[in-house]
């Protein structure tokens, strides 16, 4: 593949290393503690990265990959789809960890058919791809073992453990069978997997972890151990979620992009401190998604390069641009512990370009702890200054996340991210449906769902509690305020299951009702609005929701 073209008497044309064809020859040699991974009989340090492109679109990232000093991807699968990945990265001199996804939670004891049609997949793959020049080793399952937990209970843990590392053995000895020339390993989420491998896979040629915050512990844990086989690391990087402390808003506080490039830097140092013994690592995430998890682990979400990216290029000895990512020192969010729903609230964030290149940015939002929504929205907001923003707050209530990105023109980006909490605007005024009678068409009594959810939960002034209805329309919610009383304002604290089309109704005898208010429009979050009437009763009469759910309030106030 022909990089520049030369005319005259200048030097030859600059070519890419020939493709190779032949597959290669990749062992686990040496003795106790002083072990290597040799391809071809010479050295290969597992210097890599998990893939997460398209396999599609392989070939246009492999010189990106080749200028972090990569050599090693991993996946997750191994199927008809893997080829062009394959090809791509033998055609560039790389090699792949090909993964064989075991399912977390199946019945490794008494489920035979899966077993048995899974280890015949596996087989068929080996088969396809062992004399393919892009394959380093075989990798079957992923973190199975310590997941059995969140699928089983008691004595099944342990039982189900067992049945799974010997099923392991089954399939190691079966790809060994079919290809002598690649090594097998099986990544779990702990070293606290590793005793069964021991115990019940002998066959295996190395062992591997996924290890974030705790990757610095694994040299200990192998010595504790006393294990007698080498190790990488398949997952590694700055800590998750299950590792950071939550902030004043009660969710994972998330690492700053600073934190997260010193991590991987001393997350590989650990690693390959481990001499001997430690064979390298794939680190997570070499990815496209540009949301939740993606800002979290990618180095190069959407294809913007972050200060991770040129971290693990520093750990891998490449040689990628120059120009770095800017760097936020500092983010802010106003009241972050109460920002009106539908409200304006400022968002501060203090950026410096190591290359004095000029700042561009964007602000965006995740409902991820609001309703396990892992995309990104972007904010209505205002620069008001050098990384000062006015932003207008969700309607939707529950505690948010709002990103602050900093370009510089030159493909880098740099990320920061806080919580904030969105609460019902403060209304003028008393709630004096507060604590009073309150009924409604239905209510959701299926304890699985949080419920009973009774038409009370909507007016006792826990944000906390809520009133739901069947799944059906039309629904209504009325309270009785014991009175007739001049009513002023309302306020409509939605769920995630709202009313799109309803009406308010105001009646003195509950029997005759005049309509105060109408919209068909509902968007959910928080519905607030004047009225104008009286009445000893006010209803809530929804004639068509806003999800497939029921109509769920949080709360239900009429402020007079």
């Amino acid at each position: 593949m022909t990089v520049s073209q030369t005319t005259g008497n200048a030097p030859a044309p600059l070519t890419d290393p020939p493709v190779p064809t032949a597959p290669s020859s990749v062992h686990v040699t040496g003795s106790q503690g002083n072990w290597q991974l040799t391809v071809d009989g010479k050295p290969w340090q597992v210097k890599g990265m998990t893939w997460g492109p398209a396999n599609t679109t392989a070939d246009s990232h492999m010189r990106d990959l080749k200028s972090m000093g990569i050599n090693t991807l991993r996946t997750w699968g191994t199927d008809a789809g893997s080829k062009p990945l394959l090809d791509a990265a033998a055609a560039y001199g790389l090699k792949v960890v090909n993964g064989f996804w075991l399912n977390q939670g199946a019945d490794y004891v008494n489920d035979t058919a899966y077993k048995t049609n899974t280890l015949n997949d596996i087989k068929n793959w080996v088969t396809t791809y062992k004399n393919h020049p892009g394959v380093l080793m075989w990798d079957v399952g992923n973190e199975v073992i310590l997941t059995t937990q969140d699928h089983y209970s008691g004595a099944a843990i342990e039982q189900q453990r067992i049945a799974y590392a010997q099923y392991v053995e089954q399939v190691v000895q079966a790809i060994h069978a079919i290809d002598p020339n690649h090594p097998v390993t099986s990544t779990d989420a702990w070293t606290g997997a590793w005793p069964y491998y021991k115990q019940y896979t002998p066959s295996l040629d190395l062992y591997a972890v996924n290890s974030y915050g705790a990757a610095c512990n694994v040299k200990q844990d192998w010595i504790n151990g006393g294990y007698s086989k080498p190790y990488i690391v398949t997952e590694s990087g700055e800590a998750g979620e299950w590792e950071v402390p939550n902030d004043a808003n009660g969710v994972p506080t998330e690492p700053t992009d600073v934190q997260k490039r010193d991590a991987y830097v001393s997350a590989w140092n650990c690693i390959v401190g481990h001499t001997g013994v430690g064979l390298g690592a794939t680190m997570f995430h070499y990815g496209d998604e540009n949301d939740f998890g993606g800002v979290w682990f990618n180095v190069r979400p959407s294809g913007w390069k972050r200060l991770t990216y040129y971290s693990v290029a520093k750990d891998y000895g490449g040689t990628p641009q120059a120009n770095t990512p800017p760097v936020i020192s500092s983010m802010t969010v106003a009241n972050s512990g109460a920002v009106p729903a539908g409200g304006q609230f400022t968002v501060s964030a203090t950026a410096t370009d190591p290359n004095g290149d000029p700042l561009r940015y964007q602000l965006m939002y995740t409902s991820k702890y609001v309703d396990n929504g892992t995309g990104l929205h972007q904010v209505d907001f205002t620069q008001t200054g050098n990384g000062q923003f006015t932003a207008t707050a969700p309607k939707t209530l529950g505690v948010w996340k709002v990103y602050v990105y900093a370009y510089d023109g030159h493909g880098n980006v740099g990320i920061e991210t806080k919580s904030f909490r969105v609460v019902p605007p403060q209304v003028g005024g008393t709630n004096v449906a507060l604590g009073k009678p309150t009924t409604a068409s239905s209510y959701q009594t299926d304890p699985t769902g949080g419920c009973p959810c009774t038409p009370g939960n909507a007016t006792d002034g826990n944000m906390s509690t809520r009133w739901a209805s069947d799944w059906s329309d039309p629904q209504w919610i009325q309270v009785d305020l014991g009175a007739s009383t001049a009513v002023k304002h309302i306020q409509l604290a939605w769920e995630s299951a709202y009313g799109k089309a309803y009406q308010v109704q105001l009646s003195n005898d509950g029997t005759n009702w005049t309509n105060a208010y109408s919209t068909t429009t509902g968007t959910g979050g928080v519905d607030t609005f004047d009225v104008s009437g009286s009445g000893r009763y006010v209803r809530v009469t929804i004639g068509q929701r806003g999800t497939a759910y029921g109509d769920s309030l949080y709360e239900f106030g009429v402020y007079a």
